[in-house]
């Protein structure tokens, strides 16, 4: 591989050789004349750098990466700002701006040939993940460093119209010069409106007093040697950044209010729910409850599921579920550490796993923390700004939305369903787990109170309890066992119908065989298109990986396929669920309406188990079962009604927090590097 040298001062000369080009570049400093506070800039920054072999040889390694495995520079991994319309397997393209002529191929050419020289390629890429530690090893972001130069908009309508597309579009410098060239050649004004070069742009745009959010990264601990960081935003500014956004602001929720509809207790929105009520009447009148919503959940960084993160989600409960549901009105607060054990018998070992379970409690402690902190004359709480006008909060943490295994790292119960008590909502001993119709006695639901003192006396293993303190324990108005609410994506569409589809394949083969079976695929292919409608075209057969949304197609056209294919009750199962699936979607419940789903519920699930019970290995003693008959209709009353907290609308949340911050990373100091990425485009799409 050939690699060649050009001078960043002269931007004539171009040197293969190292030592001729070192020499070069220290001569042509002191002949440079420099005219601009820009090129001030880059002969201190050119001037810093030792042009020694270790600079050399970290040019070619780049290079040598780039060329390898196509990896975007450093300066373009800041180039992309906005993920929205982000195709991950394409690369950056121009053809999105389809009104240019064809002589602007010509123009983009002769662009490239004066892009910036490698060497300052370099320099921007070890600035773009530049950190300042302090004595907590806490790490604050470079924009921070710039308030005292912050401007409030750009120069002109058309600058910011240029800026705008090229964060839009994900354009790089070299497609965002080409631009700028093409527009001053052919409009010809005497002075151009026009940053002179898009990192000219971008320096500027650094400068807007964006609604900026700071980054950091804090030790968590030191494990076998190796340190593990918490990389994060300060959730008092994340939630500050909420609130700075007009569209949501107009529409946040300050108090509690209690509806009726055609004079029944209703349940809606989640601040019409009787944990608001309970929680508005623990705090002074004159203040205000803050819903916190948490969203956790571990997932791969590339498809092939080498590398994974643990990010951690925040939403408030303030604002009307449909809004909430946008994401925007999600963001990411940090990504808490994934420890790795030094062999598999130290995985395995009690004390790992209880030091695993310490270390996400004391990360959900270090994130959480300041907003409980207790630094008022008058109380605890905290005072924010909305549309110019100061109220006071109190936050409170409502509901932890996440899978069943994340469910149980919360609450520090048992993951195992073997376990003597599996539910992480009640104490029913597993034996029970498949009675739809249990007493109250038979179901103990869990509380601070008496899992506090299964702690106390050491007796955790009684309770199916880990045996480590429970943050939450010290969260006022938060019982953690009921706010870790069922999730239907989970709960239904990946467990329970999945199960169902399983079985029902299990009972025809057991009934006919094959033939059987086969009939049914046949009937599914069948299906006519219909423009909202999912077609399977090859059968269940043929589907790699049966996603949440391909079961809820599938639900939309099971109840035609298996009509009169073997019996009455296999009919009448696929029915059943979807009278109970679509109960479960309603925007409101009156308490006659939550009557009906749990008459819904228990119906389809005493069919389920009679029709499918031979085919269970465990007996149908799921917690997901159990936890959907008995927990979900008390969690509508408690918090409102499903829609508002599942985690269909989180899901997405990993791609443009992982997924797409992962690819445009070096691969090297991930999370820093994460958390630079999110934080532009946050600021940027906030901007703009």
């Amino acid at each position: 591989m050939s690699t060649s040298y050009k001078c960043p001062y002269c931007n004539i000369r171009y040197f293969s050789n190292r030592n001729s080009y070192s020499q070069h570049v220290n001569r042509c400093i002191n002949l440079y004349d420099v005219s601009t506070e820009e090129s001030n800039t880059e002969v201190s920054e050119v001037t810093d750098m030792l042009l020694d072999n270790d600079d050399f040889n970290r040019i070619e390694e780049r290079q040598s990466v780039q060329e390898i495995e196509n990896l975007p520079s450093g300066s373009e991994i800041t180039d992309l700002f906005e993920y929205g319309d982000y195709d991950a397997n394409a690369s950056v393209s121009l053809e999105v701006i389809s009104n240019i002529p064809e002589r602007f191929e010509e123009i983009l050419f002769e662009s490239s040939r004066n892009e910036d020289s490698d060497v300052e390629n370099l320099q921007n890429e070890d600035s773009n993940i530049e950190r300042l530690q302090n004595e907590d090893l806490d790490v604050r972001s470079e924009s921070s460093r710039n308030e005292d130069s912050d401007v409030e908009e750009f120069p002109n309508e058309s600058y910011a119209d240029l800026m705008t597309l090229v964060t839009k579009y994900n354009l790089n410098n070299k497609a965002g010069n080409a631009i700028i060239k093409f527009f001053n050649k052919h409009f010809n004004l005497p002075i151009s409106p026009l940053p002179k070069n898009i990192e000219t742009g971008r320096k500027y745009m650094d400068k807007m007093n964006l609604s900026r959010l700071l980054y950091y990264k804090h030790r968590i601990l030191v494990h076998n040697n190796k340190e593990y960081f918490i990389n994060y935003q300060p959730v008092i500014k994340c939630i500050e950044n909420f609130l700075s956004n007009p569209e949501i602001s107009q529409l946040f929720v300050y108090d509690y209010k209690k509806l009726e509809i055609e004079n029944e207790q209703s349940y809606g929105e989640q601040y019409t729910g009787n944990w608001w009520k309970k929680a508005k009447e623990s705090i002074p009148s004159v203040a205000y409850i803050l819903s916190i919503i948490l969203y956790s959940d571990a997932t791969t960084t590339d498809t092939l599921g080498k590398g994974s993160l643990h990010p951690i989600y925040i939403s408030l409960g303030n604002i009307l579920t449909w809004r909430r549901n946008k994401e925007d009105a999600k963001q990411l607060l940090g990504y808490l550490p994934i420890l790795s054990a030094k062999d598999e018998r130290e995985k395995k070992s009690s004390e790992f796993k209880k030091l695993v379970r310490e270390t996400f409690h004391n990360s959900i402690k270090f994130l959480l923390d300041p907003l409980f902190t207790n630094d008022d004359d008058d109380g605890d709480g905290i005072e924010l700004k909305i549309d110019n006008e100061i109220f006071w909060f109190f936050p409170r943490v409502s509901t932890i939305i996440c899978d069943w295994p994340e469910a149980c790292t919360f609450s520090l119960t048992y993951k195992s369903t073997n376990s003597n008590y599996p539910c992480h909502f009640c104490l029913v001993s597993k034996e029970n787990l498949n009675n739809t119709r249990l007493r109250d006695d038979q179901m103990v639901l869990r509380n601070k109170e008496n899992m506090l003192q299964y702690y106390n006396n050491g007796t955790t293993e009684k309770a199916s309890l880990e045996p480590v303190f429970n943050y939450f324990w010290n969260i006022p108005n938060i019982n953690v066992y009921v706010a870790t609410v069922p999730d239907r994506m989970h709960h239904l569409d990946l467990g329970l119908y999945r199960y169902q589809i399983e079985f029902t394949k299990k009972l025809l083969f057991e009934a006919e065989g094959r033939s059987l079976v086969d009939k049914m695929n046949r009937r599914i292919t069948l299906i006519p298109r219909h423009s909202e409608l999912k077609i399977f075209s090859g059968g269940l057969q043929s589907i790699a990986l049966l996603t949440a949304d391909n079961y809820r197609n599938i639900m939309k056209v099971m109840v035609f396929v298996v009509d009169d294919l073997l019996n009455k009750d296999l009919s009448e199962v696929y029915v059943k669920w979807n009278e109970m699936y679509l109960l479960s979607r309603q925007e409101t419940f009156k308490e006659s309406d939550l009557k009906n789903f749990q008459e819904a519920i228990e119906k389809w699930a005493n069919l389920f188990i009679k029709l499918f019970g031979q085919f269970s290995n465990s007996d149908f003693k799921l917690p997901k079962l159990h936890s959907w008959v008995h927990h979900i209709v008390d969690t509508i009353r408690e918090f409102g009604a499903i829609n508002g907290y599942t985690t269909e609308t989180y899901e997405a949340l990993h791609k443009t927090y992982v997924k797409i911050p992962y690819r445009l990373s070096n691969k090297k100091d991930v999370e820093e590097q994460m958390m630079k990425t999110v934080n532009i485009n946050i600021n940027y799409h906030v901007k703009l």
